[in-house]
């Protein structure tokens, strides 16, 4: 089959006929337990379609769908990206973006995979084997410079369906304690799609972190939905979302109905992110671009933030990428104060996908009405949060003055001379560092005692500062504080031990 370039390439149908073996067609064959199987082989070229469908014509009385792929890896030049694909499947209902027939996903986790009515393999969608042409389709997102050859087996067994499979979904509320802070993380992948993880394991780590709540992302596919419910409890909300891997960038959908599948198969050249944007927020859930630097393949976040609910500024262990979205992220706070826009708040996450990944490292601490996912939304979307490497770290982060006082994600209006303190209590970070950042940079510096714990005040005026947030830091390798107002060939600051949103300082009358 050769080789195609452009978005999407279909190739030739492959016929299921349900009959007996017939020698004189490659590929096809038939076994005495009513099995019936053929063998796709093709190559494609540098340069390929991001999506190869093969449309499979299934016949009546299919009971299970099984599809076995493999490709070559040939040896390529330092620097040169080797051959990498994808593969997932859609049922007879089409593959229209964002259409109704989406049955599963496993990127380049599985090598197969199999459907039926009663069960699927994880990142699949039980349900009826229902005659028409399937499309199994393949994702050449790194294509080696010898080209990729390919080969599918799809082998169909027929029989009764036998009973159907019946979600569990999570429900929407936890025990909680009113109105309080309480502890998440909005990133974790499980055995559902690139994670080694299984949802109870998960479910395990988020209660061994300390966390309130917790948001299941597994890539490109809801499967995972239907068996969060009997991992959740009175002591953890489990939040149904996805994380949206597309060839320019990743996003999380946070919050989605249980079962609400996002589409990935776009580029920001095809200007449909906004549909799906509107989509997730129409339907109660966030959209947050995901580790917006990563420097791995297709990561770098390319579809801007217009669109954008809150920004993903801190993924797992603090590292140089992370300063690079947490800059990006203060630009943006400047922006948005000088146009008077709305502005976009910050969450961190552990993307944890297995061992030794930990869940919880970052997580958020979001101030909300109850432990309910609407309210757990509703606290993350206006940007009453912080974020913490771990449970030990606690914070306070406050702004009074002319008699008035703001939290985080707040705003604070006093005359232009009215003196404004911002204070940050904070326990949990051993000779740490505590920054206060404004739109003018760095404007105060205090180290943390051995206990890691004090409280740091600083004073300031409308005048002065539009915003006010607080990073608080790990001491440098050598034990020295760092230095924020510095330049040269050493790094900074030692690594993010936990990151509050800004509190909005506004001069009466403007």
């Amino acid at each position: 089959m050769a080789a195609a370039t452009g978005v999407a390439l279909t190739l030739a149908p492959i016929s299921f006929t349900r009959a007996r073996a017939d020698a004189a067609v490659t590929g096809a064959g038939t076994t005495g337990d009513g099995q019936e199987t053929r063998v796709v082989t093709g190559r494609l070229e540098t340069g390929a379609a991001d999506f190869v469908y093969i449309p499979v014509r299934v016949p009546a009385g299919v009971q299970r769908i099984a599809v076995e792929y493999s490709y070559d890896r040939p040896a390529v030049p330092a620097g040169t990206p080797g051959n990498s694909c994808d593969v997932g499947i859609f049922d007879e209902r089409g593959i229209e973006l964002d259409g109704k027939g989406f049955r599963g996903w496993s990127g380049g986790f599985r090598t197969s995979f199999e459907i039926s009515n009663g069960e699927a393999t994880p990142g699949y969608l039980p349900g009826p084997i229902k005659p028409g042409t399937w499309h199994v389709v393949l994702g050449p997102y790194q294509v080696a410079p010898q080209g990729m050859n390919y080969t599918v087996q799809i082998t169909l067994t027929y029989g009764p369906s036998g009973p159907a499979f019946t979600p569990d979904h999570p429900p929407k509320r936890a025990k909680g304690r009113g109105r309080a802070w309480y502890r998440g993380d909005g990133h974790l992948h499980t055995v559902h799609s690139d994670g080694r993880r299984t949802p109870a394991e998960v479910a395990a780590g988020a209660r061994a972190a300390g966390l309130d709540f917790m948001v299941s992302t597994d890539h490109n596919t809801s499967s995972s939905h239907g068996v969060w419910g009997q991992y959740a409890g009175e002591d953890l909300l489990i939040i149904t979302g996805e994380e949206i891997t597309t060839r320019n960038g990743h996003w999380l959908a946070l919050g989605l109905p249980a079962g609400e599948w996002i589409d990935w198969r776009y580029r920001s050249r095809d200007d449909v992110f906004g549909r799906f944007a509107r989509k997730v927020r129409g339907a109660g859930g966030l959209v947050v671009p995901a580790h917006p630097y990563c420097p791995y393949v297709a990561c770098q976040w390319k579809f801007g933030y217009d669109d954008a609910d809150l920004v993903e500024v801190w993924n797992g262990p603090w590292t140089y990428d992370d300063e690079s979205a947490v800059d990006t992220w203060d630009a943006m706070l400047g922006e948005a104060v000088r146009k008077g826009r709305r502005w976009i708040p910050a969450m961190g996450n552990s993307d944890a996908h297995s061992e030794p990944q930990v869940i919880g490292l970052p997580h958020n601490v979001v101030y909300a009405d109850d432990l309910t996912t609407e309210a757990v939304m509703g606290g993350l979307r206006a940007g009453r949060s912080w974020i913490a490497e771990s449970r030990t770290v606690q914070l306070a982060f406050t702004a009074g003055g002319d008699g008035r006082r703001a939290d985080i994600g707040g705003t604070l209006t006093a005359p232009a001379d009215a003196p404004i303190d911002v204070r940050l209590d904070v326990q949990g970070v051993p000779g740490g560092t505590v920054r206060f950042v404004t739109d003018e940079g760095q404007m105060h510096q205090e180290s943390l005692p051995a206990s890691g714990s004090g409280s740091v005040v600083w004073r300031t005026t409308t005048s002065l500062a539009a915003y006010v947030r607080a990073e608080v830091r790990h001491p440098m390798a050598d034990g020295s504080p760092g230095k924020g107002n510095t330049m040269g060939p050493n790094l900074m600051w030692g690594p993010m031990a936990a990151l509050t949103n800004p509190i909005f300082l506004r001069r009466s009358g403007s």
